[in-house]
């Protein structure tokens, strides 16, 4: 049977804990009367007009999303901004918008352990656990057996969806590697964790150029990981079906559906 936005926020906080948010974030419900009735939810990493359309057009009551709009403070929602005209859009169309950011991330089986999972890494663990030991930011694991970086890197293309940014890597192509850390989304503030230090390489996303130049000096100086940097919509779209499924466990009589654009900024690169 379809259920209320507020009864649907509730299954999405007892998945995601609010506990478990990054004092800067602001994921929760941003948009949406909390009463009305919900027969359908559509699951997005991000909140664009493209995604937004799709909802409306699927007739979707609740639109879920990995980043909350609204992250950054504003001072007017009028509709010549475009997060007004995406709010306003979703309000005409009676749509509710929810977000679970870091709050899904932290989970057993957020983000990074989805890929991890993905990789079929074993032994996984967080790599900054919370007050519960099995949750926390990124996860570290090992390989069932060693392969090369390059493998590594390709294995990630083909499991990750396509985008026009790849899959970037510092190190030998042939470098054996076995330990791995990741963190799905943007990771540099990780780079100089320990558990990231002892690993054979760390992947994560938005990887910028002086913390990664940085740390591949370091590590030719005194040891550490190759890095491989992934588009940072990739690395969490992969979440979006396993979300879906717990949610369709716990929802029963709701319609759950996971939208398939690309949401990656960058259309296109020329290859030099």
């Amino acid at each position: 049977m379809p259920a209320t936005v507020a009864e649907i926020n509730a299954v999405i906080e007892g998945l995601w804990p609010l506990s478990g948010v990054e004092e800067w974030d602001a994921p929760g419900l941003l948009v949406g009367d909390p009463a009305a009735v919900v027969q359908s939810i559509h699951l997005a990493v991000d909140a664009v007009a493209d995604t937004v359309d799709e909802a409306l057009q699927l007739g979707a009551g609740l639109l879920l999303v990995h980043h909350p709009l609204l992250l950054r403070g504003v001072t007017s929602v009028a509709e010549d901004r475009y997060k007004g005209a995406l709010i306003s859009r979703l309000i005409r169309g009676g749509c509710a918008l929810v977000a679970a950011h870091t709050n899904a991330d932290v989970v057993e089986t957020g983000t990074s352990a989805v890929i991890a999972q993905e990789l079929q890494l074993l032994d996984t663990h967080p790599i900054v656990p919370g007050t519960d030991p099995d949750r926390g930011l990124g996860r570290v694991g090992r390989l069932a057996e060693p392969m090369t970086l390059g493998r590594l890197a390709r294995a990630l293309a083909d499991i990750l969806p396509p985008t026009a940014s790849g899959v970037r890597v510092a190190g030998d192509y042939e470098r054996p590697v076995e330990t791995i850390a990741l963190c799905g989304g943007a990771g540099d503030s990780l780079l100089s964790n320990p558990a990231v230090l002892s690993a054979d390489v760390y992947v994560t996303s938005d990887l910028r150029h002086h913390p990664a130049s940085e740390a591949r000096e370091n590590a030719r100086l005194f040891g550490g990981p190759a890095l491989i940097d992934v588009s940072h919509w990739a690395s969490e779209w992969l979440w979006l079906e396993t979300a879906a499924a717990e949610l369709r466990e716990r929802l029963p009589g709701v319609d759950v559906t996971v939208s398939e654009l690309r949401t990656d900024p960058w259309d296109f690169a020329i290859v030099q």
